[in-house]
């Protein structure tokens, strides 16, 4: 396996593994500081840590295409351990099971995510295509709003922001200036920002990237994601990502959050869909 310190990327970096010698099928690795948002790690890239281990316990089928996920406590920067379980293993198709584990101060350990996911090759799928579904119409990335136009609360409780080069359509940044729109989307064009190009695992980075929908609401603050269910469509090609996260309903504090992404030659390469928590109304 590549070492850490031979990895230029600092998404590769941050979901870097190495076997555990002592226990078979589990994995270690280190969260950085880089990645928090709110009160943890950012859940895309905690997904995308698991899918790492699950592939490197998956020959032959490289690519998760159906990954769901259960986020249970917060996760913090510090070591962490991940183990995988094989459930079935076919000749197109693997599934299997991971669970992220990290250690309190008292030696213990806290289970933070536990992940079901089904594994293929998404590089033999046929080439056949018919979908009514249609990329979100988004001003040039010249004209979008980057986060250097972000309100300084956003940057301070969202360090990963500072990760990606996010350029957000300015219809749907009114949020930004205390005039948000009420409709509950939020999209635009999104790549790392260290030029890294987009592959299946930086995608489940991705769907979880944009800030949450309820700023669109008029709801700032963090929204802890409950449950992230991600469908992986394509190989993505090189390029930025059309990313859109919408929501309609909001109900019992809880709302769902979906969201489509498309690669640079308009080819819709992941779904996702999640159940967080809406942030606590501010007195």
């Amino acid at each position: 396996m590549t070492s850490v310190t031979a990895i230029s990327s600092e998404f590769d970096q941050a979901i870097a593994l190495e076997p555990d010698p002592a226990e078979p099928g589990c994995h270690l690795g280190e969260l950085g500081e880089g990645w928090q948002i709110g009160g943890g790690i950012n859940g895309g890239l905690l997904l995308a840590v698991a899918a790492n281990a699950l592939r490197q316990e998956l020959p032959g089928h490289p690519d998760p295409l159906s990954i769901s996920c259960y986020y249970l406590s917060a996760s913090r920067p510090g070591p962490f351990s991940v183990r995988t379980e094989t459930v079935r293993r076919g000749r197109s198709l693997a599934t299997a099971t991971a669970s992220l584990h990290q250690w309190e101060a008292d030696g213990s350990q806290v289970e933070r995510l536990r992940v079901l996911a089904s594994y293929g090759d998404l590089a033999a799928l046929t080439g056949e295509v018919r979908t009514s579904a249609a990329a979100p119409e988004l001003p040039p990335v010249e004209q979008c709003i980057g986060m250097e136009h972000a309100p300084p609360q956003l940057i301070t409780q969202a360090a990963l922001l500072e990760r990606f080069d996010l350029r957000l359509d300015p219809a749907t940044v009114g949020w930004a200036v205390g005039a948000p729109a009420g409709v509950g989307r939020i999209q635009g064009w999104f790549k790392l920002a260290d030029g890294r190009e987009p592959d299946p695992l930086s995608l489940l980075l991705a769907a979880d990237a944009l800030p949450p929908v309820t700023f669109d609401l008029g709801l700032p603050g963090w929204a802890p994601t409950i449950e992230l269910t991600v469908h992986l469509r394509a190989l993505p090609a090189p390029g930025r990502l059309r990313v859109s996260h919408a929501t309609r309903n909001l109900a019992g504090g809880y709302f769902e959050e979906d969201c489509e992404i498309w690669d640079s030659t308009g080819r819709l390469v992941a779904q996702s869909r999640q159940l967080a928590r809406a942030p606590r109304a501010q007195a």
